[in-house]
């Protein structure tokens, strides 16, 4: 017996916030600047859904600890910069979060410092202000399930009762490891096909979103 939905939770970036192109195209720029070229494809497949903590861990391992330092400073520096003049909610999201009446909440690898920023500059940080988690309050990352895991305990729902809504393959495979229902946005940089899956919808137009839960709730 399926339970009916009790929680929604949502990713931040690529899901509420149209982010991650900004921050695949920085960490390409980065890449050619400290010693790592990388395509965007490459980005999408080892960062994208990822803790900053699990990408630096990788940068360390290719290019040294130094440099792995001076990555994440430029990243954070120019992230910012772009998100500030660039910024918009993920499109059909706004739309989306006025159709849904169940309980919400944000679970994402961003720390809370990040959130409030990308939140903040897209008017979305009200629409969720107390019940935002982040990767960097448990012990493992995507695609663990800690976090959703967490965000669900936090919220007092079984995490049964949660669906989750993602855009990386490592969060449609951290919801399925948390025994989570799984929507996996694929109107951005993850192809369709990686987001695919048991107990995984995908679709891509977020404004469907509202309609895919009802018909969830009714089965």
């Amino acid at each position: 017996m399926i339970k009916p939905i009790e929680l929604v939770i949502f990713d931040c970036d690529g899901v509420l916030v149209d982010s991650e192109r900004i921050a695949a195209r920085v960490q390409v720029a980065l890449g050619a600047e400290l010693g790592w070229p990388l395509t965007e494809t490459e980005v999408v497949d080892r960062f994208i859904g990822r803790s900053h903590a699990a990408i630096r861990e990788q940068v360390a391992a290719r290019l040294g600890v130094e440099t792995a330092a001076t990555w994440s400073e430029r990243f954070e520096q120019l992230h910012r910069e772009a998100v500030d003049t660039e910024l918009a909610p993920v499109e059909g999201l706004p739309e989306a979060l006025d159709a849904i009446t169940l309980p919400t909440c944000v679970a994402s690898s961003g720390s809370h410092e990040k959130m409030r920023h990308t939140l903040g500059r897209t008017g979305l940080y009200d629409h969720f202000a107390g019940r935002i988690y982040s990767a960097t309050e448990v012990a493992r990352g995507k695609p663990a399930p800690d976090l959703f895991l967490y965000a669900a305990e936090q919220m007092g729902v079984d995490p049964a009762a949660c669906v989750v809504v993602e855009d990386s393959q490592p969060g449609v495979r951290a919801a399925r490891a948390a025994g989570m229902r799984a929507f996996g946005y694929a109107g951005g940089l993850t192809p369709a096909e990686r987001l695919e899956g048991a107990g995984t919808t995908v679709f891509h137009d977020m404004r469907k979103l509202p309609v895919l839960l009802a018909e969830q709730q009714q089965r």
